[in-house]
Formats: structure tokens, sequence, C-alpha cells
């Protein structure tokens, strides 16, 4: 929590200054929505990326299981404004399973794994136009018990985004990953995808998502799918930063019921 603590007051000390771009390229975060932006950083530029609180609620036939997370963080750094690293930590995440019948509860909390990605632009890296990108990463088990994964996971992305007219845009984020199964032995394919409308509204950015997501688990495969909903604030006196909400809802039994989050995000 100290990380998230100090990330937080990084970020509000730098936000209060007013700031001024000093490239040409729009505002552009990861945050919020699970869909993936295609634009990189311009050279020797930081972005810091932080999920202040975060929540989800999903409830089955013998099951109930909450999850809270806060200090999600991601750090973003240009390397050639065509390429970024990133490195990225859930710095403290709780789950809690309870038995619907008995009302015994099983709860894990900690720090989440650490995860180190590259995007690399294939077109219009400011995100301007048809923007194309290919982005891969990579997950170390480092955290704590009950939350970490068993072993490395990885996956690969192709996020694209097209302009629709000068207010509107569409998003589409491809994904398989290789994940670890459910017992613990071995690794399996997972798959994903991300359809997104975004729309400006002066100070706002307003967009809607649908996820799909097919996990392929020799136990027992699954397929998710939710609606995302979210709104971006960004103030004309801040071109580098943002405040961030989105709102989750399950369309089908094998996904959380509801999920909501709020962030920030500042580039430096």
């Amino acid at each position: 929590m100290r990380i998230a603590a100090c990330t937080l007051a990084l970020l509000l000390s730098a936000a209060a200054v007013p700031a001024v771009a000093r490239d040409g390229r729009d505002f552009c975060a990861d945050r919020p929505g699970k869909g993936t932006p295609p634009c990189v950083l311009d050279q020797g530029r930081v972005q810091m990326e932080l999920g202040l609180f975060d929540v989800s609620r999903q409830t089955q036939a013998d099951t109930r299981t909450r999850t809270w997370d806060a200090g999600d963080l991601l750090v973003r750094y240009g390397l050639d404004g065509l390429t970024e690293v990133q490195l990225g930590l859930p710095v403290w995440n709780r789950q809690q399973v309870t038995d619907r019948a008995t009302g015994a509860r099983d709860t894990a909390q900690g720090v989440g794994d650490l995860t180190l990605g590259l995007r690399r632009s294939l077109a219009n890296p400011d995100g301007s136009g048809l923007s194309v990108a290919l982005a891969g990463f990579v997950a170390a088990p480092t955290g704590a018990r009950g939350i970490r994964a068993d072993g490395f996971e990885g996956g690969v992305l192709l996020p694209v985004s097209v302009p629709l007219n000068p207010d509107w845009s569409l998003s589409l984020t491809p994904r398989v990953e290789w994940v670890s199964d459910a017992d613990g032995d071995g690794r399996h394919a997972a798959y994903s995808m991300v359809a997104g409308l975004g729309r400006d509204i002066g100070q706002w950015n307003l967009g809607a998502e649908i996820w799909i997501s097919r996990d392929d688990d020799p136990d027992q495969a699954t397929t998710q799918s939710t609606l995302d909903l979210t709104a971006v604030w960004s103030p004309p006196s801040l071109p580098d930063a943002q405040l961030d909400f989105g709102l989750n809802l399950g369309l089908n039994d094998d996904s959380p019921d509801v999920a909501f989050g709020i962030g920030l995000a500042r580039r430096f």
C-alpha cells in the first residue's frame, strides 16, 4: 500500500500544476475499460496510471465471490516514438469466496503478480487515423499466496482504433493468452475480444465496450462476457492527466455480476 500512496501523492502533486504537452500527441491512457489503445508514448516520456479502487461481485449457484483492488499501478515509458515498455503491479488485492449454503468464507489478499509488457506501433503511434499496434506481456508469479498465478503467464494483443467521425471512434482489441490450468498443473490458451465505441463530449470521453473471453481450461472451459461503460474527464488546464470511472455489467453466469472502478493517470 505504501507504493500506491506514494504514487498517488506524486500524481496529485504533479497534476496540481497546469501542464503543457511537450509534443503533438494527445493524452492516451490504457485506463479505464478492458480494451487496449494502440497509441504509444513519445520518446523519453513516462506515464503513470493508477487504479484507486476497484470492486466486483459474482454470484453463482454455490458461491459468492467479492474482489477488491487498490493501487493497481501501470508505468509506461516511451523508447523511440514507436515503442514503449510497461511495468504493471497490483499493489493490493483481496478476494473472498463465500459458500452460500454454509456461510463459510475463504479469503486471500496481498500484492498481485508483476507484469512486463512491450507495445510497438504499426501505424499512427499518436492514435490518430487508423492506428494499429502489436503488444505482448509476461506475468511473473510474484503475488501473495492465493492471489498469484501458478507459474509464468503471457499474451499477445493487436489493438486497433478507427475514427468514425470527429466525435466518434471505434476500437478493437483481439487477445490471445497462455495461462495456468485451474489445478496448477500445466498451461492452456485463453482468447478474448473487446469492441468499443467512444465519443468526446466537451471535457469528457464516454465509452461503451463489449468484452467476450473464452478460457479453454481442461477442467472446465468458460466463456465470459460483459458490457463495460467508461467515463474519462480531461480538464483543458491539464492536457497530460485524466480522472476515469468504469462500470462493468455481467452478461452471462460465468461473468462477474457487477464491477466498479475509479482511477487516474498522468504523463510526464
